[in-house]
């Protein structure tokens, strides 16, 4: 059983600032020049993707705690 549900939107964003610091490490360590505005597109990309990942998983599984209370209340409905 799984500890906790799968949120895809945090996982984009995720990968996203993932890449903003492996990009801004490489300037540090100098193997490439990483200007400095470059996280402003990607972390722009990032909460955009995420944010529609997080929309379309909403919109597929909905809230558990919805689906929770409208299978109590049709069992209810049903004797």
């Amino acid at each position: 059983m799984l500890r906790h549900e799968f949120h895809p939107g945090k996982l984009v964003l995720g990968l996203f600032l993932l890449i903003a610091a492996i990009a801004y490490a490489g300037d540090a360590g100098g193997i490439w020049d990483t200007p400095w505005f470059v996280a402003f597109p990607l972390l722009l990309a990032g909460l955009l993707l995420g944010g529609a990942a997080a929309a379309v998983s909403h919109g597929i599984r909905g809230r558990p705690a919805a689906r929770a209370a409208g299978r109590s209340a049709d069992d209810s409905t049903d004797a």
